[in-house]
């Protein structure tokens, strides 16, 4: 890994008292920023935590000697140095005299992107998301860079600050045959986007650090015209981008749906759910956690689907080593709908019914030369069954869930439980309870059953009616049925498996390739009765509709979009 700096020329701008520390500290070529506050110390800041220069304060003359180096400050109170990466932003008043400075260090470094290299050689638009300073631009400026000169595509970067390309009116060679537009002022970048797909014919836009609604729709209206877009966004995970009004429409926009009582009904759920708006702008989006873990979600709608329904996401973590090993390992991340109990947490590892073994196969072909090794220890056991026929083996609970009802119908509670064969058990002490399931208009009154869950750390799920689908949709929360098929229902027929396991696997490779994949119906091969109430189980389980046909022997299943 290449590392380009200049940080020579970022010290030249300093005062001698800041400047010389800084010559003689070992740990600079780590440094990430510099901050001169007047009448205090000035300040070096490292991934170790922050280091005093000097005892002496910084005074009005050290802050003249730094600007009158540096120039003009831009509306964003922002500036650079010539030919360089550097980033100086400033600090004023309320009579708009500068008062502070930090100078953020910007480096180039090559090969960071080496962990996603195959996402962009298949040409999708890709989001990047992060803390502020985790290193997103440096990202997409090698990703220009790649993208220019050793994919030779036509790449234009949309570069508000110059802090992508460098300051000056020529383009730092970190970002190679990469073409840069500046933007006169920061509210005008949408403007910028727009006027270079219209002048300019890029096969690719990058675009730092994404914070408006007519940013978002600019970049919608770009990816609506065929090209692909490279985009930074503040927020440390996707869930947090879906929460976020200004920049939703990035991931496809939410919107409330009122469903009708067949719907509802057939759903488990409310009424009045959240859904996606329309098709997102990005394709991928990545989350940089650390500069050396992203977490990678390669199809967004989907993800996005999976998070307003409240399921566990199947997630791929992609690691870097010191020796430049990357690593992948895929796990399953459960958003703060998906709340499990302390016996889910600790004894259910949740094996994706959609998940492909072509995925691994894509990623082993792409990655095979670059010298990464791929772990997936998480999906590893659900591959190896699929191998031999047993697709759908899913993990078993090594004891059962106590649920306390309040003030909800324990006949219908255990309607529900009986019907579906969930391994949860109704308790009459709350102190020995798992779960909690109580109405919601009764749960607030009592404080004193908010404060024994919050002490004993016990889920509260709340309902509003003491009705089955209600019950039904909450115990479905509780055990996080859209994504786990109960093996126990398999074993019942133990000395059939292997008929009944062909069978199903028919069914969810039809629900899944035919059903959802091309909005057609599809009709089953005829079977037994027995196994035809498990091929409606997991019909259930897709949220799609099923009816039989036929007379026996040769009843049949048909499955409706």
């Amino acid at each position: 890994m290449l590392i380009a700096d200049d940080l020579d020329k970022l010290l030249e701008i300093l005062p001698d008292f800041v400047r010389f520390p800084l010559e003689q500290d070992k740990d600079r070529k780590s440094l990430i920023e510099i901050v001169m506050d007047l009448g205090r110390r000035p300040e070096a800041r490292f991934p170790s935590g922050p280091k005093y220069l000097s005892t002496k304060p910084i005074s009005w003359q050290d802050l003249d000697f730094c600007i009158r180096k540096i120039g003009n400050f831009s509306s964003d109170n922002r500036s650079g140095i010539e030919r360089t990466l550097h980033r100086i932003s400033s600090l004023r008043n309320r009579k708009g005299i500068i008062i502070g400075l930090t100078c953020r260090v910007g480096r180039a470094i090559f090969g960071t992107i080496n962990i996603i290299r195959d996402l962009l050689e298949r040409r999708d638009s890709l989001l990047l998301l992060g803390r502020p300073g985790v290193g997103k631009t440096t990202a997409i400026r090698e990703i220009a860079r790649i993208l220019a000169d050793e994919m030779e595509r036509r790449v234009v970067i949309i570069d508000t600050s110059n802090e992508i390309a460098g300051d000056g009116d020529i383009p730092h060679p970190a970002i190679g045959r990469a073409r840069r537009m500046q933007v006169l002022r920061p509210e005008l970048q949408h403007q910028v986007m727009i006027e270079a797909v219209e002048n300019h014919m890029p096969e690719v836009i990058i675009i730092d650090e994404i914070g408006t609604e007519l940013e978002a729709l600019a970049a919608r209206t770009i990816a609506e015209r065929g090209v692909q877009l490279v985009g930074t966004a503040h927020g440390n995970y996707l869930e947090s981008l879906i929460k976020n009004p200004i920049l939703a429409d990035l991931v496809g926009g939410i919107q409330h749906v009122t469903l009708g009582d067949d719907e509802a009904k057939r759903r488990g759920s409310q009424k009045s759910i959240l859904e996606r708006k329309a098709a997102p702008a990005f394709k991928v989006a990545i989350e940089i956690h650390e500069r050396s873990k992203w977490i990678v979600h390669e199809n967004v709608d989907e993800a996005v689907d999976q998070l307003l329904q409240g399921s566990c996401i199947l997630t791929q973590q992609r690691l870097t080593n010191k020796k430049g090993q990357i690593f992948i390992n895929c796990e399953p991340f459960l958003t703060q709908n998906a709340t499990f109990s302390k016996v889910l947490r600790k004894n259910i590892r949740p094996t994706p019914l959609r998940f492909q073994q072509s995925y691994i196969s894509m990623v082993k072909t792409s990655l095979l030369n670059k010298n990464i090794e791929i772990s997936v220890d998480k999906i590893s056991n659900c591959l190896k069954e699929k191998k031999n026929n047993s697709a759908l083996a899913s993990c078993k609970l090594s004891q059962s869930i106590y649920l306390y009802p309040y003030f909800v119908s324990m006949q219908q509670v255990k309607v529900v439980i009986d019907t579906l064969g969930l391994p949860i058990l109704i308790t009459q002490d709350v102190m020995n309870a798992d779960v909690i399931l109580a109405l919601r208009s009764s749960v607030k009154k009592n404080n004193r059953l908010r404060q024994i869950a919050k002490s004993k750390r016990i889920t509260v799920y709340t309902i509003y009616s003491s009705t089955i689908p209600h019950i039904t949709r909450a115990l479905r929360k509780v055990l996080n049925l859209n994504l786990l098929f109960s093996s126990q229902t398999l074993d019942l027929y133990d000395s059939k498996s292997k008929y009944i396991i062909d069978i199903l696997e028919e069914a969810r490779e039809a629900i899944e390739k035919i059903v959802l994949g091309q909005q057609q119906m599809v009709e089953l091969s005829s079977c037994v009765a027995s196994v035809r109430k498990l091929q409606h189980h997991l019909v259930k389980l897709y949220n799609v509709r099923a009816r039989s046909f036929g007379e026996e022997p040769h009843r049949r299943l048909r499955i409706f979009p």
